[in-house]
């Protein structure tokens, strides 16, 4: 199989399900930005914050490769994916995960710049590119359907991100880098 065919030469590309639609639609632009978040991942699992995180994170790239597929499928197909739709029990472990990283890690009190360690700082893109990633899907939704659970899910998730960005500091020994004001010292 090659990994070029030249159908989308024109500008459009298809959807599962066979729609074609242009490759500057909602829908290409959520997903496409849900996979830019799967890649940030990667990048910031390079980092290796410890043998928790990385599984952890291995596994919501496999959901957001899910979620993602979901995306791409015209509306009313999803069920001929046949890989489970991301749902509330997938939001709830997203929270019992940020409930778990938080535990170890001392109180927020101040707002933070992102940055400290390595992992921090990658984890901290991918929480910006996750941002993104919910709002091109609730500009998606606002026009076609799109279930809730899914920005249930990505707003979850940047919370999560945040989270380990912390997590990642406190286990590296690096403090969160403390937003000071116009004119402070950092």
């Amino acid at each position: 199989m090659r990994i070029y065919t030249k159908t989308g030469d024109k500008g459009d590309t298809g959807l599962f399900g066979g729609k074609r639609v242009s490759k500057a639609a909602d829908r290409v632009e959520a997903y496409g930005t849900v996979d830019e978040l799967n890649s940030t991942l990667g990048v910031a699992r390079i980092a290796r914050v410890d043998d928790e995180v990385d599984a952890l994170l291995g596994r919501i790239q496999v959901e957001l490769f899910d979620l993602g597929g979901e995306l791409a499928t015209v509306p009313g197909k999803e069920a001929k994916l046949g890989i489970p739709p991301i749902d509330a029990a997938r939001v709830e472990a997203l929270e019992r995960a940020i409930d778990r990283f938080e535990e170890g890690v001392p109180p927020l009190k101040v707002f933070v710049l992102p940055g400290g360690s390595v992992a921090a700082a990658r984890l901290h893109v991918a929480r910006c590119v996750c941002r993104r990633a919910e709002r091109r899907v609730v500009a998606l939704a606002a026009a076609e359907p799109v279930r809730p659970d899914i920005v249930h899910y990505l707003n979850r998730l940047s919370d999560l991100l945040f989270t380990l960005a912390r997590y990642a500091n406190h286990v590296a020994g690096v403090e969160d880098v403390p937003w000071k004001g116009r004119g402070g010292d950092t």
